[in-house]
Parts: structure tokens; sequence; C-alpha cells
């Protein structure tokens, strides 16, 4: 089938454990004990295990801080925010347009908790912003994205794949905005987060690291439930599950890495001690080897298949019923998954 049909808001005729991801049958209701796949309510859980809001976190270390950083490390931080924001914002628009077409209630559900914590994410970005800059500032860097030529080829690499699924939904871009999802998720974020994480480890932006934190372990989640979703749809829907569809994934991730790597040493290169060129160029691969891995098709880079950057697993990893690495503050999270995604391949 050619064509994927919207979920309906009601069906009377049709059984409420859907027929399949997409174009199957289904009443819309949703009852948590009787679903299609056994993973999809253990992830619900998880979810709102996650839960958390940016008015926990207390940024007065943070403000103290701030006017001590160098220009430099100001200007990356500013910088990378406005990317984030960038990102949050069109995927909280993409997930809720996915949901559209997701004939599986549960499925849907977890979209919408998925948009929401977009939501949060986005929110907590002008939360740090507006502790540390003055409203003009903050204005100026949530415009950064438009201007920059490195970030506009890379956001234009993402939003096309969406667009096209917009404009023309079929399965065929059904499953290829969700690729271009896994790329901003599991990909896209994380030459920034390493930023932010390095800042911590030379205890400095503790607070907004943090932050960075609770967001990491989100986007981990949500990369999970995207890539659950393409083996599902491998299996329901066998004219996808094709060499030249997992050629599509190994090439796409190609690319992105490549984006990423051009923009992770622009922004950080070889400017910040603990971090350098060459080994965020290598944790990069090694995500990117990580994340189509985990899609079961070949790794597009040959090697990579260790973290060159081990030290930020510690700020990364935070398990049930630890207090946070960071704050010491008492949290009771669920854990994600085996070693919380930074785990060897």
């Amino acid at each position: 089938m050619n064509t994927i049909q919207k979920r309906k808001i009601y069906d009377s005729t049709a059984p409420n454990r859907s027929s399949g991801i997409i174009n199957g049958k289904s009443s819309n209701v949703l009852n948590w004990d009787d679903t299609r796949f056994s993973w999809t309510y253990p992830m619900y859980k998880n979810m709102l295990g996650n839960f958390w809001t940016p008015f926990e976190i207390n940024m007065s270390q943070d403000v103290k801080q701030w006017e001590s950083l160098s220009e430099e490390e100001q200007e990356t931080f500013k910088k990378i925010i406005g990317l984030l924001a960038f990102l949050d914002s069109i995927q909280t628009d993409y997930s809720s347009k996915v949901a559209d077409y997701l004939t599986d209630s549960s499925l849907s559900a977890l979209m919408q908790v998925l948009s929401f914590q977009e939501v949060i994410h986005n929110q907590s970005y002008s939360y740090v912003l507006s502790s540390l800059v003055c409203k003009q500032e903050q204005d100026k860097i949530f415009e950064y994205w438009k201007h920059d030529e490195i970030l506009v080829e890379r956001n234009e690499f993402i939003a096309s794949g969406y667009e096209r699924f917009v404009k023309d939904p079929s399965p065929q871009t059904f499953f290829e905005s969700i690729v271009y999802d896994i790329i901003l998720e599991g990909l896209f974020f994380y030459a920034g987060f390493a930023f932010f994480y390095n800042l911590a480890r030379n205890q400095k932006m503790v607070s907004t690291s943090t932050m960075i934190n609770y967001i990491n372990r989100d986007e981990q989640l949500h990369v999970t439930l995207f890539v659950n979703i393409v083996k599902e749809l491998f299996n329901e829907q066998p004219q996808l599950n094709t060499e030249a569809n997992h050629r599509f994934i190994t090439e796409t991730f190609r690319k992105a890495a490549e984006l990423e790597i051009k923009w992770g040493e622009a922004i950080i290169g070889n400017k910040f001690i603990g971090i350098s060129k060459n080994e965020l160029n290598d944790y990069i691969k090694f995500m990117t080897n990580k994340r189509v891995n985990q899609l079961g098709i070949e790794r597009p880079f040959e090697g990579y298949r260790e973290n060159p950057m081990r030290w930020i697993k510690a700020y990364a990893d935070v398990n049930s019923g630890k207090s946070d690495f960071f704050e010491q503050k008492s949290r009771q999270y669920t854990k994600v998954s085996d070693d919380n995604g930074f785990d060897e391949l």
C-alpha cells in the first residue's frame, strides 16, 4: 500500500487493540492492559518516571559563575542553547504530526507524552537564558539558527526529511522521517551535550548541566521509542524492509555525522581544555554507529565501537534510587536502559 491513512477519532467497528502501527484498525480507545506491543506500557511508565520541570533546578550558582566564564565559553554556551531550542521546537510539532498517522492508540499516547516533554525541554532553555542574560540577548540567541551557515545546513537536512512526510504522507516518507527523527534526538544533540558535561567536570555551570542531563535522559527514551517503531514497521510492512531502505539509514546517518562533526569543529574545536576536536569527532562517529546498530543495520563507520569520551558517562548516567550527580538531591528516576545508552557497541 502506497498510501497512509490518518487515525480516526473513533471506530466502533474496530477492536481496541490495533491491527497495525499504520493503516491498521483500531477503535482508538486505549486500554493499557490490552495493547499490541508488550514494550509500550513499560515505556510509558519510564517516561512518567523521568518527569521533571526546569523550576526544580536552582540557577543561583550558575548566575554567580556566568561572568567568570571566558568569552569563548559564553559564546559557545549561548549558541548551543540556541540550537537546542530550535531542534526541540520543530520536534514538538513533528511528533504531533506523526501521531496523526499512528493507528495504534498506545503509540499515539506515547507520542503525546513525548511532545509534552519536548515542550518542557524548550521552556528549560528560556529558563536558563532568562537567569543569565537580558531579554534582548535572549531574543538574539533564539534567532541564531537563522543566520549561521553551518546550522542552516544542518537544520535544512532534518527539516527537509520531515517536510517530505508532511507534504506527501506515505509509508515510505513516514519511515524516512522517523530516521531523521532518530538523528535529531540521538545524534544532533550530542556535541552540545558534551560541551556542557565538560563544563560540569570543571565545576562550571553545574545547574545548567544538570538540566542538560535530564534532557539527555528523556532523549534516550525518545530514541528507543522511534527505534522500536522502525523495527515493528519493518515487521508489519515488508515492502519497507528492503536493502534500499537499509542503505538509506546508513547513508543518511553518515551524512548526519559529517554535519555534526562540522558543527562540533566550528563551535568547540580545540578551544576548551578537556575536550579535543579529534576526541569529539570520534565520539560523534561512535554515537552514529550506536544509533544505526540499534536499528539492526550495518554501521556507517568501521571501528568506533567504544566510547572515546568515557568521562561523559559519569555525567549522563543517573540510575534509579541514586541522588543526582550534580545537585545531590533525592530523586527516584527509572533507569532508561542498560548503561543509559553509553555502553560499548
